[in-house]
């Protein structure tokens, strides 16, 4: 009997990914989903944790794109094979092509998923396809990344925000933020001034935070990348981050150390 075809699914709108989910459990009733995923960190967790043989990967989203949870996802489970999930123009659309990548645009048609899942079944454990599409996803990355706009372009980052100290309530300028950390329901925001705890979970923060200098390192830390002074790989391919003005180090999760490769 041949093992279950697993699957993640990243999608920050609910009711895409509700529209996803049910679609797939109608064409491909086979297909076990595992984790279905409203942001790019929590979706490149996801892979890292399950290795599954499928990943459907919106474009935008808080945190992490789906173009840089792809790339990462190559390193932490290169037999995963992706589909991007895209509202984008045809210039997009023919850079997919060009790449032999699948892709649904948006609202998704069920005729294409059927052709899309026809696809991922006649690769599925094919010799030499992960390098391939490795490759792939790595040209794309460095082909599309500048080109499209990033998540939530509509609106404006965060710019400052208040958190309370003690009985004190500080304004806090987001550049100056050195990293922020889940603390339960709430948020520990710390700068080289010390810390402050901020009354929004981490994943409603990341949502609002400008994802060129803001990225997930962990599931309970997101990171100030211009206050990152360097990155250290163990033996086992977990990281330690240095944090400029900070005398902790942080722990980098085995998932997301390729997105510090250069470091």
């Amino acid at each position: 009997m041949s093992s279950p075809v697993t699957c993640v699914i990243a999608e920050d709108e609910q009711l895409f990914r509700d529209a996803l989910l049910q679609l797939l459990r109608q064409e491909w009733p086979a297909l076990t989903i595992v984790a279905a995923c409203e942001d790019g960190g929590a979706a490149l967790e996801a892979i890292g944790e399950h290795r599954p043989d499928v990943a459907f990967l919106d474009i935008r989203m808080p945190g992490l794109t789906g173009l840089e949870v792809a790339a990462a996802a190559a390193e932490a489970s290169p037999a995963t094979q992706i589909v991007f999930v895209t509202a984008y123009d045809q210039y997009a659309v023919q850079a997919f092509e060009r790449g032999a990548v699948d892709y649904l645009l948006k609202p998704i048609a069920r005729e294409r998923l059927v052709a899309t899942i026809a696809r991922l079944r006649e690769r599925a454990g094919t010799a030499g396809t992960a390098g391939a599409h490795g490759a792939t996803l790595a040209a794309l990355v460095k082909e599309l990344g500048a080109a499209l706009p990033t998540p939530k372009a509509a609106e404006a980052p965060l710019v400052w925000l208040t958190a309370s100290a003690g009985k004190e309530t500080r304004l806090i300028m987001v550049d100056d933020v050195a990293y922020f950390r889940s603390d339960h329901k709430y948020t520990t925001v710390m700068t080289e001034q010390g810390e402050a705890l901020l009354r929004t979970p981490l994943h409603e923060l990341l949502a609002k935070l400008d994802p060129t200098h803001f990225k997930q390192i962990h599931r309970s830390t997101i990171v100030n990348l211009r206050m990152v002074a360097g990155v250290v790989r163990d033996d086992s391919g977990r990281g330690t981050m240095r944090i400029k003005g900070r005398p902790e180090t942080l722990p980098v999760s085995l998932t997301f150390m390729p997105l510090f490769r250069n470091m």
